[in-house]
């Protein structure tokens, strides 16, 4: 425990510097200011501010990215409250109680409630995420490359969950992702695959175009083509909550705050469902239920506590298993990757201070969404007022000087232009471009595990099913696909309810 904290105290003594504390405040500015945009995302800004980062030091880079992160989720709780639109679909459940509140001239209120609410949250999971992110690291040594074959497997099937409701799109969206990272040469032999006898192709698709492409050019052409006008409501009242009436909702704090971390670990579960599972939770335990939904405070702290509360406890398996929560950690592991840092189970062994470096990135952009969300409020309204005939050439140019400044190839900047266009169609028929880019991140991770698998294994796939680890994962994984099924479904419904139904039965008996 004790040199857990003395690592803990070597990364808050990184990041007290001059340097660090500006990039932390830039980010979560930048990400606020995205997240009070309709439309706009965290991925968004974490793809675009990656390609921003490619010249600084790792450690203020991903410092750089996560309170951007962090920032965004929170500023889309202003248009939530103000417009009735959420910023970030992680806003959704702040619209009833916050908007209502707003309407009856208590928006400034509403913002602080909020605030609180996302300060408590955020530094909840993060206690959760210094507690459980190490303890994980104790299987590293354990894993080989039949291990991280499975590992990699299983993180292209959670890409299933993270689309939505229909897991199928994600799988193909995944499988895809895992095609285009086999673009180029291999990484054992230099052979070239998929190239089709064009040079260019053999260096392959880099990560950054495809980020760039997936979620800030596809991000451009959907706004234009889906305008937003809204009227903004004005903040005539105070934004600094009263102590008294935050303390009073501790048990909505601690309670939203368990539910969020808990939805935060589950692999492909984003953080609209920690809000939303939040959000009843609190509606079902409160003594004012038909408050919510017309301006109820418990109502509004729930939903921004469970949603931030999930994001720290998202980088618990993105950090420890290589497998992201959601979409924005789907693209802030490929910034680290970019970054040279490889998240996994040995990522204690080749990054021991990593993990408490996050842990302190993260509570410095609580620290940060605190500061401005109390503090600068009035002058971010008026980015809602900027029209966006100005906003997205400003975030395509961006786009265009983010895919080029990687590796000064204009065969990056036609990539990214592709990838664009293919993403908005693909949009359009309700395919989500986080379970592609999740591919690509373990696309090269799977193709060299399974090849060094079989070299070791002289050809065999015994070793792929019968080490321990390796056949737990494998069975997960083939469970997870098997549960998409309707009959095999509908079997492991009726088995739960004949347990379920056996265990009161016997303890009906016992009493």
């Amino acid at each position: 425990m004790f040199e857990g904290l003395s690592h803990l105290g070597t990364a808050w003594a990184g990041f007290m510097n001059i340097h660090s504390i500006l990039y932390g405040l830039g980010g979560a500015f930048i990400g606020i200011v995205v997240g009070v945009i309709p439309g706009l995302s965290a991925t968004l800004v974490v793809a675009l501010l990656t390609t921003l980062t490619l010249k600084v030091d790792t450690n203020n880079a991903i410092l750089l990215l996560m309170c951007s992160y962090v920032g965004t989720l929170y500023g889309g709780s202003r248009t939530a409250i103000l417009l009735n639109i959420p910023g970030t679909a992680a806003n959704a459940a702040s619209c009833a109680d916050g908007y209502a509140l707003a309407k009856r001239g208590e928006a400034g209120r509403a913002i602080g409630i909020a605030t609180s609410g996302a300060f408590t949250g955020t530094l909840f999971g993060v206690l959760c995420l210094a507690t459980f992110a190490p303890l994980l690291a104790e299987v590293a040594l354990k894993f080989g490359a039949f291990e991280f074959f499975w590992l990699a497997l299983f993180g292209v099937a959670m890409s299933g969950m993270i689309v939505g409701d229909d897991p199928v799109k994600g799988w193909l969206m995944g499988v895809l992702g895992l095609f285009v990272s086999q673009i180029g040469q291999d990484g054992l032999y230099a052979h070239d695959r998929f190239t089709f006898g064009w040079d260019q192709l053999a260096g392959g698709i880099d990560l950054i175009p495809a980020l760039v492409g997936a979620f800030g050019l596809a991000e451009v052409i959907t706004s234009l083509a889906n305008p937003l006008q809204q009227k903004v409501i004005d903040v005539k009242d105070s934004v600094l909550p009263r102590f008294r009436e935050v303390a009073q909702y501790w048990r909505t704090v601690l309670r939203s705050g368990v539910v969020g971390v808990f939805t935060g670990l589950l692999p492909g579960v984003g953080e609209d469902t920690g809000a939303w599972m939040s959000y009843a939770a609190a509606k079902a335990a409160s003594k004012e239920r038909d408050q919510f939904g017309k301006g109820s405070i418990d109502g509004l702290m729930a939903a921004e506590t469970g949603d931030m509360s999930s994001i720290p406890a998202h980088l618990v398996p993105c950090l420890s298993l290589g497998i992201p929560g959601s979409a924005p950690s789907a693209v802030l592991m490929a910034a680290m990757i970019i970054h040279g840092v490889q998240p996994g189970p040995m990522l204690m062994v080749t990054h021991p201070q990593f993990i408490y470096d996050v842990v302190a990135m993260t509570t410095l952009a609580t620290i940060t969404i605190l500061i401005f969300g109390l503090f600068f409020i009035r002058p971010l309204i008026y980015v809602l007022r900027v029209p966006y005939v100005i906003l997205m050439p400003i975030i395509f140019l961006l786009c265009v000087v983010g895919a080029y400044a990687g590796a000064s190839r204009l065969f990056d900047v036609y990539a990214m232009l592709f990838v664009g266009v293919g993403a908005f169609f693909l949009r359009l028929r309700g395919y989500s471009m986080a379970p592609f880019v999740l591919g690509m991140v373990l696309g090269g991770i799977l193709d060299k595990s399974l090849r060094r698998g079989l070299v070791l294994s002289d050809g065999s796939l015994g070793p792929f099913f019968t080490r321990p680890i390796c056949m737990v994962f494998a069975t997960v994984t083939i469970f997870t696909m098997l549960l998409y099924i309707p009959v095999f479904r509908s079997a492991v419904n009726k088995i739960v309810t004949l347990c379920v139904s056996s265990v009161r039965a016997l303890f009906a008996r016992t009493a």
